[in-house]
Formats: C-alpha cells, sequence, structure tokens
C-alpha cells in the first residue's frame, strides 16, 4: 500500500515535471470587430505665447506675463484663444463570427459650414481577430491574433498554451503548439 502511493507520488511529480509544457484548451469560438472612431470638430479654449499662437484661432485675449518655467526672460504677451480642432467623438463597429464576412462600419456623418464646429469624419481604424480557448473546466481566455491566423483556425482544434501563475495564457505560444 505504501510503495502503491509511493509510486502514484512519482509518476505525478514526473508527469508535472517531465510531462507537455501548458494547459491543454480547445478553441470554442472565433469572432472578429472592425471599429472606426468618429472625429468631431470641436471649438475648444487653448492658451500660448502670442508670438507662439496658432494662425487659425479666434476670439484672442492679451495679456502681459511672465514666464513661470523661466525659458523667457522678459515678461511677454501671453494669449488666450478658441480654436477648432478634431477629437474622438464616438466609435462605431461591426461584429461577426466566422460565418460573417468582415466589413467596415459605414456610419452617417454630420456635415457643418466650412469653418465652424459640428462636422464629422472617420479617424482611426481598427481590426481585432480573436479566438476563445477553453481548458474545459472555468477557465476560458480570449486571444487576439492575425487576420491571417484566424482564418486558418476551426473551433474544436486543440492545443496545449502556456498559462502564468496569474492565469493569463500567452497566446502567442498558440501558433508553436498544436496536439
Amino acid at each position: 500500500m505504501l510503495a502503491a502511493m509511493v509510486v502514484a507520488t512519482l509518476a505525478t511529480l514526473g508527469w508535472w515535471i517531465w510531462g507537455p509544457a501548458g494547459t491543454a484548451v480547445e478553441l470554442t469560438r472565433r469572432s472578429w470587430r472592425l471599429q472606426i472612431e468618429v472625429e468631431q470638430l470641436r471649438s475648444e479654449a487653448d492658451s500660448a505665447w502670442c508670438d507662439e499662437m496658432p494662425a487659425d484661432v479666434t476670439d484672442v485675449t492679451r495679456r502681459m506675463a511672465a514666464d513661470p518655467t523661466g525659458r523667457r526672460a522678459e515678461p511677454g504677451e501671453h494669449c488666450r484663444f478658441t480654436r477648432l480642432a478634431w477629437r474622438r467623438s464616438w466609435i462605431v463597429k461591426t461584429e461577426g463570427g466566422p460565418d460573417d464576412r468582415p466589413t467596415w462600419p459605414s456610419p452617417p456623418l454630420r456635415v457643418a459650414p466650412p469653418g465652424e464646429p459640428g462636422s464629422e469624419r472617420l479617424g482611426k481604424r481598427e481590426a481585432f481577430f480573436e479566438v476563445q480557448l477553453s481548458d474545459g473546466g472555468d477557465h476560458l481566455w480570449t486571444c487576439r491574433i492575425s487576420e491571417a491566423h484566424w482564418k486558418t483556425l476551426r473551433v474544436g482544434t486543440r492545443w496545449r498554451v502556456p498559462v502564468n501563475r496569474y492565469g493569463a495564457a500567452n497566446c502567442a505560444a498558440m501558433y508553436e503548439s498544436r496536439i
């Protein structure tokens, strides 16, 4: 009885030390998301030294001031002004799975008269191709991968993926360790 317990303990320890690395996982879901930031032309307050002020400003007020940074030896004119700037306003996205063709969203954009705030334009685009991995128990991991790699994967594929002591999967190792 004692010998069987020792053998079982040594076998378990041996499997833990010399067995395959990583956690066995299965691909359970594939999804994609394409999103675009929509920017809006907004009027915003700003300030600068008058000799460094941008050219396209309005509502300028001037005052004499000393430079608190010490880069200017003499007091100079400091200006407060209003200017138009493009700022992120909202994000539009489309989502889908392996059976859906990824398409960029095309939101309706507001158009204001030139030089006035309110117009919108399309900004930064981002594409996310993700797979969900499960160890068959309570653990799920979501990995972002390239579109080319995402297209080659199928639900049900199995791997061994390294998982650190904090429970984070090393998604990059997924490329090398198919089982």
